[in-house]
């Protein structure tokens, strides 16, 4: 049965699959909704016109936990079952999360500019700022914000605060943070505020200019989920007056951002370019869950990682 692939993934994934697979590489790749038993995806769009006409298709595969680049609608109006990798990168992503806190905390990038600039880093930099004990809040509870908040609460003592609609407080309780019954609460409570939601009807502009008011002097915003969670422009506002202090972002509306994207002109904001699960490690880890649950589900398996 033929496996399209439609962006790179491990090579020991991609082994995995055997000799019955088109991928990335390929010119052949996108006659996919002709040919396809089964895609995975990564960041590839899969359309509903795509899935109308993919009368073979089985299975789709995300590479990854966020599913908003695929039409679960119509998916699901065919009984195609969506799976995808939860937890398999939520070492690299919170990995990145501590990093971006610690480098806009103590203003590395702006510090390793200024000597490359020829200037004298302490005169042209604010004082740091340590990030021991400061309140840690995570929004979105899954696998990853809770590998985020073992990181800093061993690491750095940091009292934790989650929110997360879709768990019951208890359930959040006894993965040892206190609960938020909102988005505000955790929001005005958090000197390090990292996002892990999924982009939804819901939660696309959750982050506005109402809620960056509401953080403390001093905090940091970090969203390493998905760009529409917050609003782009309210952001750069709200840095160019100090409140959040500082943000970093691993993910943006458009990706990658234009040069000319207001926040890049702002020295306390720093850009990744989508790299939270982009270990060696995670990279193997994501790819080669996906490719079994793809195999299991051809072979008549139920799927283990369903999302549709």
């Amino acid at each position: 049965m033929p496996v399209f692939v439609l962006d790179p993934i491990s090579p020991r994934a991609l082994a995995r699959l055997g000799p019955d697979v088109v991928d990335w590489r390929d010119p052949a790749l996108s006659a996919w909704p002709e040919r396809a038993d089964a895609i995975i995806t990564r960041t590839s769009p899969v359309a509903a016109a795509d899935i109308a006409r993919a009368r073979r298709l089985k299975v789709i595969g995300k590479h990854g936990v966020g599913i908003d680049n695929i039409a679960l609608d119509a998916a699901r109006a065919r009984g195609i079952p969506v799976v995808n990798t939860p937890g398999a990168n939520a070492d690299g992503v919170a990995e990145l999360v501590l990093a971006l806190a610690l480098a806009s905390s103590r203003h590395l990038v702006a510090a390793d500019r200024a000597l490359r600039d020829g200037r004298p880093a302490q005169a042209a930099l604010p004082a740091g700022r340590e990030l021991a004990g400061r309140r840690l809040g995570v929004a979105g509870f899954g696998q990853v914000g809770r590998r985020v908040a073992d990181l800093f609460a061993r690491a750095l003592r940091a009292p934790v605060m989650a929110y997360d609609p879709a768990l019951p407080a208890e359930t959040i309780r006894a993965a040892g943070a206190a609960p938020a019954g909102a988005i505000d609460e955790l929001v005005a409570a958090s000197d390090v505020l990292s996002l892990h939601l999924p982009l939804t009807a819901a939660t696309r502009g959750l982050i506005g200019a109402r809620e960056l008011a509401l953080m403390p002097d001093g905090s940091i915003l970090i969203n390493t989920a998905r760009g529409g969670i917050v609003d782009e422009a309210a952001l750069a506002a709200a840095l160019e007056r100090g409140r959040p202090a500082a943000a970093a972002s691993d993910v943006f509306v458009t990706e990658p951002p234009p040069p000319d994207h207001p926040l890049l002109r702002l020295a306390n904001f720093i850009a990744t370019p989508h790299i939270g699960a982009a270990t060696a490690e995670a990279l193997d880890r994501v790819g080669l869950l996906v490719v079994e649950q793809v195999l299991e589900v051809l072979a008549g398996q139920p799927p283990r990682h369903p999302v549709a």
